[in-house]
């Protein structure tokens, strides 16, 4: 322990570290940085100047939103693991960042059209579609990479020996998603097949299984390994379609639903998406998405 004549107060080292005397009383009883020395008579605290440099590795941190907890843990890690705690908090600010981008356009919008943008929202028939799909569980902040990941689980094994195989799968894709959205919620992204299936014992019901698709998520048992069969039923539907990229599909459902509750309808799971233009075909202004869903009459 250094010598009492080298430690510091505690308000010296405060203004030495930009920090208040409360935020060192704080981190000092949440254990993120202890003093060098506490008095037993008076209690107070003292700290030694190599401890400059945890302090303002703190401000910094903290000054980028990390929590506590990550800052703790990167101030006791060895160099490999600090860099790896930080690159994990790098890559949480960057999806962030990448929703608050998402939800700026939406306003944007909003706010140069003068409200929500026109769709055309119209009354139709869809017929029973018989799907190879590729299931997962996400949340609403993973769903585009959810969706993402089935879209590759799917089409490797639709492509795979035993698969049903290109040209026996007709474009578009479609992806299947529940009314409300919400952590756990159960999504599935699927291809027309042309093969006869078992028959189903109801909505979204597997018929069987077909291995030879991967897991398409690292986490493992998010994205569900192998296709599944099922028959996607047909009839009276609700639809429009959205002109531009993913982000905005927001706008579209609310057109969509609002015109489904105004019709006194009754909406049926899922929502159906089908993919008509998407990436890697155009730009993102240019996807065309066709959104679907199944009507009854609100007896209600």
């Amino acid at each position: 322990m250094p010598d009492h004549d080298e430690l510091l107060t505690i308000g010296r080292f405060a203004r030495l570290c930009r920090l208040s005397v409360k935020q060192l009383r704080h981190y000092d009883e949440t254990g993120l940085l202890a003093p060098a020395r506490v008095d037993a008579a008076t209690g107070y605290r003292y700290y030694a100047p190599g401890q400059a440099r945890d302090a303002l590795t703190i401000v910094l941190l903290r000054e980028l939103d990390l929590p506590l907890a990550v800052i703790a843990a990167t101030l006791c890690a060895e160099p490999p693991d600090r860099a790896r705690l930080l690159r994990a908090e790098r890559d949480r600010v960057a999806e962030r960042i990448t929703r608050d981008r998402a939800r700026l356009d939406l306003l944007e919008r909003l706010a140069d059209g003068g409200g929500l943008p026109g769709y055309e929202v119209v009354r139709g028939r869809e017929p029973d579609r018989r799907l190879a799909v590729v299931r997962a569980t996400a949340g609403p902040a993973e769903l585009g990479e959810r969706v993402g990941a089935c879209v590759g689980a799917l089409l490797a094994g639709l492509a795979g020996p035993g698969g049903p195989g290109d040209p026996q799968w007709s474009p578009p894709l479609w992806g299947l998603f529940p009314l409300d959205l919400g952590d756990g919620m159960r999504i599935a992204v699927g291809a027309e097949v042309e093969a006869a299936l078992p028959a189903t014992e109801g909505v979204g019901t597997p018929v069987g299984t077909q291995a030879g698709a991967p897991e398409g998520s690292p986490e493992g048992g998010r994205v569900e390994r192998g296709l599944a069969y099922e028959v996607l039923p047909g009839g009276p539907v609700v639809e429009t379609v959205h002109h531009g990229p993913y982000s905005r599909l927001p706008l579209a459902y609310h057109a969509l639903l609002s015109a489904v509750h105004e019709r006194g309808l009754r909406p049926v799971p899922p929502v159906r998406e089908a993919y008509l233009v998407g990436p890697g075909e155009a730009p993102d202004e240019e996807w065309m998405t066709r959104l679907v869903v199944r009507v009854e009459e609100d007896a209600t």
